[in-house]
């Protein structure tokens, strides 16, 4: 109301979007670990996971992110973090009793390439127009217009910049997934170089898959906001959001790590 009694502006709209991703940016890994209950542990308190991520940090050349643990039956894993420098990479319970060794490795190989593709960069540069749209429409739904309390005067281009951003805000929902999808294929091809290994990060993905259909609705809600960042969404196979996915579907992911293998293998 304040802001609309001040008359505002298209730029003020684009202020707030850049305002909002900027918060987003350079607190990504405080606000994800703490949406998720991410607690930051010391290597004395995990010392084998701290030990595979050193590892794994040395054969990437990464710095070493922090790690965290979420008490959760889910099994998934995630990264987050502006850079290489100020990254957190992040694993489930669930998914440490549901993977053995290598396995998890392999997944965490797969949330260091996040990282070192400066993933969340990326994403939240491309997600800037979809956020101003998104605003714009929420602002002229709830009739707070952009030309101050004068509703009658601009009324034709008031609807203009609303169609333009409706179709800006589709048009950007798609591209962000398909950009997000391509992003996962590229983690998971950087995840098997690291670890030379791809079988690895296949039989991670097929398990915490498979395990996912056992895992309480009620427990996938409680998680389904990060379905973003982790290494498969918390999902049912039948649910409509699978349609929207964020990520590839699993044929597609263990098609290419064959494909990795095989050339690995100089086949």
């Amino acid at each position: 109301a304040v802001l609309w009694y001040a008359g505002l502006g298209f730029l003020p709209v684009v202020l707030i979007a850049a305002v909002l991703l900027g918060v987003q940016y350079y607190f990504s890994d405080k606000l994800v670990l703490a949406s998720m209950g991410a607690k930051v542990v010391s290597p004395q308190d995990a010392p084998e996971l701290h030990a595979m991520i050193e590892r794994l940090c040395v054969l990437a050349d990464l710095p070493k992110p922090k790690v965290a643990v979420v008490h959760t039956s889910v099994p998934n894993a995630f990264a987050t973090g502006r850079n290489p420098k100020n990254a957190v990479v992040a694993v489930t319970t669930g998914i440490m009793e549901t993977l053995d060794r290598q396995e998890l490795e392999a997944v965490l190989a797969h949330e260091l390439s996040h990282i070192k593709n400066r993933d969340v960069t990326v994403i939240t540069i491309a997600s800037f127009f979809a956020t101003v749209a998104s605003l714009i429409m929420q602002f002229a739904f709830w009739g707070f217009g952009f030309g101050g309390r004068d509703r009658d005067r601009g009324a034709g281009a008031v609807l203009l910049v609303y169609l333009a951003s409706i179709l800006v805000w589709i048009i950007s929902f798609f591209l962000i997934r398909a950009l997000s999808r391509y992003r996962e294929l590229a983690a998971d091809r950087g995840g098997a170089y690291i670890t030379g290994a791809p079988r690895n990060l296949a039989s991670a993905l097929l398990k915490i898959s498979g395990s996912m259909a056992r895992i309480p609705d009620r427990d996938l809600r409680q998680v389904e906001e990060m379905n973003a960042f982790f290494i498969i969404p918390a999902l049912r196979k039948n649910s409509l959001e699978s349609l929207f996915s964020t990520h590839p579907s699993l044929d597609q992911r263990l098609e290419q790590l064959q494909r990795l293998e095989q050339q690995l293998e100089g086949l």
